[in-house]
């Protein structure tokens, strides 16, 4: 089970910090993505992490703004959003796949597990 926290609404320019709190089979890893999706629009990778946290990775859009990480002793995963724009306003969730590897990608249908997801709005 996934559960996304941290929405909400902000200025341009301001900063949130959204939480993914993972519940899983014990002895299973994870790799971690988060998605958003605005009205009209088609969901869009955001960020993401392999299932070591060794390599993150993010979409065009808020690369240098967003930053994604990982507690392992609170099973959750964080993204860190600044210098927020209007563009950024979305319905964000995060996913989860299985994995064993390094391997990791940011097509939505690869991932088994997905969360409510949280609201932010960005006022210009």
């Amino acid at each position: 089970q996934l559960a996304e926290s941290g929405g909400g609404l902000v200025r341009t320019g301001g900063s949130l910090r959204l939480s993914c709190r993972t519940s899983g089979q014990p002895g299973m890893t994870y790799s971690i993505a988060w998605f958003r999706r605005s009205p009209g629009n088609a969901r869009e990778f955001v960020a993401g992490l392999s299932w070591s946290a060794t390599n993150t990775y993010y979409g065009d859009p808020v690369k240098g703004r967003f930053t994604i990480s990982r507690d392992n002793a609170k099973n959750t995963v964080y993204l860190q959003m600044n210098s927020l724009k209007p563009d950024d306003t979305a319905n964000y969730y995060c996913a989860a796949r299985p994995s064993f590897s390094d391997y990791f990608t940011s097509r939505d249908y690869e991932y088994d597990y997905w969360g409510q997801g949280t609201q932010v709005t960005v006022s210009s």
